[in-house]
């Protein structure tokens, strides 16, 4: 039986909250098998994501209405997915689709039905597919487990901006979720193990892959071979797609960079230039590829604007990207918060699950007061998977780490905030001319990271330009040459602890407000 007997999950709530003992954001791999674990366990769970169905951004799938016969063709373990929604199905839990989480609150000891840490929660979320429904919902649990996945990472160029220059991962999303191709001749470009992936779906699907441009090479992963070879599935999948690339004429381009996308009224081709160690373009490299799209993105990082506004503890990870810091069950700096999956660092979609069953399992005990003197077979064989996982996603992370010459891609008129139309050369003035020496005085001068998306896009760039006092100049033209400066990490952590993860309306906001009876 659950600990607590849930609300109906389906109705929209105000100042109330529907009641679980646990409450999962997030229904990826990682969410997905922690509420699996602990629904499994005996608690009553609510499983909320943005998404109308499961499977996060990694086994996003078509909807029903679009009769895709096979929908797990440009999957990899599907069936490792599609076994855990069956028992997530068969189990009770409360799926919550569309509720895109905009905050969470605590609530100490003196609530009653706090869990065993001595606080309740309530994630506070709005609905309907963009996040505009009429009324805002709020779920209480007893634990909250934190399992938001991560976000691609944007470097600017010139032209970048271009109608057909998409992210890798959003061209994935439209295969996998639309059906649709993003054009006929697509450039896939960046850096991290997402572009294979990426590239073999497209030819798969039927688009033409001229290039794969990768900015690190694959070199960094021959200095762990002691890790690779504790990982054979993860080197089989990297053969299978390069075997798929080559086979359907796809040129690869390691240690290159699109340094410049050209075009009029959409993209039309790429420059595509070699990198030197730090990724500065080495001039007299430049090649020009004609296309018709570039799905561009180097490399992924965690989402955990909902943990860092609850001032949960971070790390920097090994390629500059910020994490959270977790225990051996998941839990993190808060008390009766747990976060799993690309929150603690990248790692694929059997990590996240393995992360996730870890911390649903935990909390189920923690929960139900369970004294658990040795942890079972299972639990260490858990552990044993995250630990080999763990230790290939580092290998991977630091073999794509961003260089610290990346810079010298831009020039004064490459936006670097999309959303503000703000410029490489606006923040250079800032910098250099008014004296800003970090993001935040950056974003006051210049509206860089002030648009739709709160600079979850351009807030890693504008750090390091405002750290290195402008770009690095090179190929672009105007640029302020700072190769004699001292080594920089090129995206400077700066977890912010603010508050709403997601635009929400004002009305939202007064919403939370408390009625006069005090309910």
């Amino acid at each position: 039986m659950p600990l607590s007997t849930p609300a109906d999950p389906g109705t929209p709530t105000g100042g109330r909250a529907d009641s679980y003992d646990l409450v999962v954001v997030g229904a990826g791999p990682a969410g997905l098998a922690g509420a699996v674990a602990a629904a499994e366990r005996g608690l009553s769970v609510a499983l909320l994501d943005g998404d109308a169905q499961l499977g996060g951004q990694f086994y996003r799938h078509p909807a029903p209405g679009l009769g895709a016969a096979v929908p797990e063709a440009l999957h990899h373990g599907w069936a490792a997915f599609d076994g855990l929604r069956r028992r997530w199905e068969a189990g009770g839990g409360s799926h919550l689709p569309h509720h895109h989480v905009w905050t969470v609150a605590s609530e100490r000891a003196a609530t009653p039905g706090a869990g065993a840490d001595g606080a309740s929660w309530v994630v506070h979320a709005v609905t309907g597919p963009d996040g505009d429904g009429e009324r805002p919902v709020a779920v209480r649990g007893r634990a909250v487990l934190l399992a938001t996945g991560a976000a691609e990472r944007q470097l600017p160029f010139p032209g970048w901006t271009l109608p057909g220059v998409i992210g890798a991962g959003g061209a994935q999303a439209m295969l996998k979720s639309g059906l649709v191709l993003p054009g006929g001749r697509v450039v896939v470009a960046g850096s991290g193990p997402l572009l294979l992936a990426v590239a073999s779906s497209l030819v798969t699907a039927g688009a033409r892959v001229p290039a794969l441009v990768e900015a690190s090479g694959y070199l960094g992963y021959a200095r762990r071979p002691d890790v690779l070879a504790a990982g054979p599935g993860k080197l089989v999948e990297a053969a299978g797609h390069v075997t798929r690339l080559l086979g359907h004429g796809t040129r690869p381009y390691p240690r290159h960079a699109v340094v410049r996308a050209h075009g009029a009224e959409r993209v039309e081709a790429v420059t595509v230039a070699r990198l030197d160690d730090d990724w500065r373009p080495v001039p007299g490299t430049e090649r020009r590829v004609p296309c018709d799209a570039v799905a561009v993105g180097h490399g992924l990082v965690p989402r955990i604007e909902l943990a860092t506004a609850l001032g949960c503890a971070t790390r920097r990870t090994v390629d500059g990207a910020v994490a959270l810091v977790l225990d051996s069950a998941q839990r993190t700096s808060v008390p009766g918060l747990w976060s799993a999956g690309e929150t603690a660092g990248v790692g694929g979609a059997p990590l996240a699950m393995a992360e996730g069953e870890l911390a649903g399992t935990a909390i189920a005990d923690r929960l139900r007061g369970a004294a658990v003197a040795r942890p079972s077979a299972r639990t260490r064989s858990l552990l044993r998977t995250r630990a080999r996982l763990r230790a290939f996603a580092d290998v991977m992370a630091a073999a794509h780490r961003p260089g610290d010459g990346w810079p010298a891609w831009l020039d004064d008129a490459t936006e670097v905030c999309r959303c503000e139309e703000v410029t490489a050369g606006r923040i250079a003035e800032a910098v250099e001319g008014l004296g800003a020496g970090d993001a935040r005085t950056v974003k006051l001068l210049t509206r860089a990271g002030m648009g739709w998306c709160q600079g979850r896009v351009c807030g890693p760039a504008v750090a390091c330009l405002a750290r290195r006092g402008g770009h690095g100049g090179g190929g672009g033209g105007g640029g302020r040459d700072r190769r004699g400066a001292e080594p920089l990490n090129p995206l400077p952590a700066s977890p912010e602890r603010r508050s709403p993860a997601v635009p929400v309306r004002l009305s939202t906001l007064a919403a939370l407000q408390p009625d006069p009876d005090g309910d």
